[in-house]
């Protein structure tokens, strides 16, 4: 169902806030950086298979330590495969350099999550 022309302004509304509060969240969102999490799925996948030859090889030597190491392996490989890439992020309340950094500009009335419910309160009283 598509959105009405009210809807469609308030989504574009919405979007320039999130643009105007966090840019280079915004920008992240529409470009995300998917090759450390494919480099990590591989070698995840990677992990799997070696973990698995060395299973074979414990089943095939009757050697349980092979067995058990590839295991656990596996078990690894797939653990690192599905975590999320974590992003290192400054201090909170600091910026980069360690200087607290000046109050955003822009529109007044708080974050934007604080306008988007005061929209809402808003809303619900003009019923």
């Amino acid at each position: 169902m598509p959105l009405s022309e009210h809807e469609q302004k308030m989504l574009q509304q919405m979007e320039q806030a999130l643009y105007a509060e966090d840019p280079h969240f915004a920008t992240r969102l529409q470009n995300p950086d998917t090759s450390a999490q494919r480099r990590r799925i591989i070698l995840g996948v990677v992990g799997v298979l070696v973990g698995l030859g060395l299973v074979f090889v414990g089943v095939v030597n009757a050697q349980v330590v092979f067995g058990g190491l590839g295991f656990a392996l596996m078990v690894a490989g797939a653990a690192y495969a599905f975590t999320p890439v974590r992003r290192s992020k400054p201090a909170q309340g600091k910026g980069a350099d360690g200087a607290v950094p000046a109050p955003k500009g822009g529109r007044g009335g708080g974050s934007f999550m604080q306008r988007l419910e005061q929209r809402w309160d808003k809303r619900g009283e003009d019923r």
